[in-house]
């Protein structure tokens, strides 16, 4: 049995979340178009017989705006630590970036392997992933460069052997059948965060968030609140839509997968609340799950 940490950082949208759900064959990490979607350490279980291999989904590196920002930041640098492998994941279909060479700069203190996951190769030609290649290997000692498409999982099998190397421990960290540890109302909160990235203007994401507040089960249904919580009315009311309509669709999508998830029916409430400046209170932060690192 060969067993192990691997974090997985990058820029924010580069498809570190979409890789993490492919890896683990599951839907542990919430995806979207918009920057930023993941905002808290996801752990994701990958199981074979005789390896298993605990990813940690990081929120994406970027210049902070808020108090916020900044403590994802500390997160997303404190799980460089204490792993067996780094994957540094890149949007490969895009030129090199300040915020990739930020990365990079960072990653030269660590002992850790860095190996480079090349994203999104499915966009390329044979000799555009060639070049890619050789521009990142001109910039950082990469102890391994595996280019993948996380949408196709061209690659992913091969990512995986490579990964195999770098464990250090021999022992299951998780039950065989388990794919995420956190929490069910965190998975929750998350879905109904993912539909709402789905549904709403590229601003609004940003100036919410989602924290479960009832968790009932029963016999045969499980009963749910969710806070939906936002720093502007104009912002609760873009969310809530005319009529309601909009936050009834988001009701009905998140419902649906919490249903997949937990194999029962579900009665989902959603209210939204609005928290004014609730990305610079500290206290809240910590209240909503968002801690600070070391």
């Amino acid at each position: 049995m060969k067993s192990g940490f691997v974090s997985i950082i990058g820029r924010p949208n580069v498809g570190k979340s979409t890789l993490l759900n492919t890896l683990v064959n599951a839907h542990v990490a919430i995806t979207s178009d918009k920057a930023q979607t993941t905002r808290n350490v996801i752990q994701g279980v990958y199981n074979e017989s005789d390896t298993q291999i605990v990813f940690v989904d990081t929120p994406g590196i970027h210049k902070p705006q808020s108090k916020l920002g900044k403590i994802l930041n500390k997160q997303s640098f404190a799980h460089m630590k204490e792993v067996d492998a780094i994957l540094f994941v890149v949007d490969a279909s895009t030129s090199l970036g300040k915020g990739d060479l930020f990365i990079m700069e960072s990653l030269k203190n660590t002992d850790v392997p860095v190996l480079l996951v090349l994203n999104k190769i499915d966009k390329l030609k044979e000799e555009e992933i060639l070049t890619s290649i050789a521009i990142y290997k001109d910039k950082f000692s990469f102890a391994e460069i595996v280019p993948v498409s996380s949408l196709t999982k061209d690659n992913i099998e091969c990512l995986i052997r490579v990964l195999k190397k770098y464990l250090k421990d021999d022992v299951p960290y998780f039950p065989e059948d388990m794919i995420t540890s956190n929490s069910i109302s965190f998975m929750v909160s998350e879905f109904v965060r993912e539909k709402l990235l789905l549904l709403t203007i590229e601003e609004v994401p940003h100036s919410l968030t989602c924290i479960t507040s009832q968790y009932e089960e029963k016999e045969d249904i499980i009963n749910i609140s969710v806070d939906i919580i936002v720093d502007r009315d104009s912002i609760k009311k873009i969310v809530i839509g005319k009529n309601g309509e909009r936050l009834k669709k988001v009701g009905t999508l998140a419902r649906k997968d919490i249903e997949e998830m937990l194999g029962k029916k579900v009665y989902l409430e959603l209210y939204v609340k609005t928290i004014k400046k609730w990305r610079e209170k500290e206290k809240l932060l910590h209240e909503l799950g968002f801690n600070e690192f070391e």
